[in-house]
């Protein structure tokens, strides 16, 4: 992606080298709450112990992977799961990926003003928030194992960049595209509530089992996928794309399905436990997307998906 020596966002909020304070990170919505007690100045109870064990179990036995639970319930695209230590970066990377990111949310503010002028709204611009090892938002708090997230309580993105070598060795989805289709389904998420369609969400979630709200949480995410193929879709109409850019996104749709990360991490699939949609489905809406840049060809709730 030809993206250096292009104008640069000014919705940046670096919160690096400040530590997260008050809550538990982990007690948000959606975690788990282990039991009170638990731990002795020598160590866990033999009864707390065998307690987690059976939680554990059980969970994973219907598909649920406790450990990416505790990453909380913001709108995010992937969790990951290294911790600081082993994520370590240098400062001139990190000053480069500042850098790409800054410039990569100015190109979707152009496209997202334009895009939205064309219907008719204004464009509240969102603010990306960088962080480092963990961040407290208006979603609640949240470590860097969640993965880059949206919330819609303050209307921020968030992002620890280590994230992006993890997204490379982990998720084996290399590439400055792969990195700016993570960022571009974030903001995809910030004009859905812009538009109306997290809000309703949330309103509906609420009386939904936990499968119909799988179910939708996938229409949900298929759409951001959408919307980010939008904005590759005119990225590449001003010519910014390099040969193998729009392989690299869509590698890194197909890597982060929720049936390619669960063969990796469970050997095994669940369905009605996904909530971000296969690697086929993310695949095919950012295709959509990007082949169209229309906003109509994203609607997700009235498809087949």
């Amino acid at each position: 992606m030809d993206w250096k020596g292009r104008r640069q966002s000014s919705n940046i909020e670096d919160r690096r080298g400040t530590s997260s304070r008050g809550r538990n990170p982990f007690g948000r919505s959606g975690g788990i709450r282990l039991p009170s007690g638990g731990i002795r100045r020598s160590g866990m109870s033999f009864k707390t112990i065998l307690i987690i064990g059976v939680i554990y179990l059980v969970l994973k036995l219907i598909g649920i992977d406790p450990l990416q639970m505790l990453g909380g319930g913001n709108t995010g695209a992937l969790t990951g799961g290294q911790s600081q230590a082993e994520r370590q970066v240098t400062p001139a990377r990190q000053d480069e990926m500042t850098q790409f990111v800054a410039t990569v949310l100015a190109e979707t503010e152009d496209v997202w003003n334009g895009v939205m002028k064309s219907q008719g709204f204004d464009y509240a611009e969102p603010k990306l928030v960088l962080f480092s090892g963990a961040v407290a938002s208006a979603c609640g708090n949240a470590s860097s194992a969640s993965g880059p997230f949206y919330c819609p309580g303050d209307q921020k993105v968030y992002i620890d960049l280590t994230f992006f070598d993890e997204l490379a060795q982990r998720f084996k989805a290399s590439g400055d595209f792969a990195q700016a289709y993570v960022l571009a389904h974030e903001v995809g998420h910030h004009v859905q509530n812009l538009i109306g369609v997290l809000p309703e969400f949330n309103r509906m979630r609420r009386s939904m089992s936990q499968t119909e709200e799988n179910q939708m949480s996938v229409r949900v995410e298929l759409q951001a996928d959408c919307f980010a193929g939008i904005w590759g879709h005119y990225t590449a109409q001003k010519g910014l794309l390099e040969r193998g850019d729009l392989e690299e996104a869509l590698n890194a749709a197909q890597q982060i399905g929720d049936d390619t990360l669960q063969r990796r991490t469970q050997g095994y699939v669940v369905p009605e436990s996904f909530n971000h949609g296969t690697s086929a489905q993310r695949k095919e809406w950012f295709a959509r997307g990007f082949e169209t840049g229309r906003l109509e060809v994203c609607d997700t709730f009235n498809n087949p998906v």
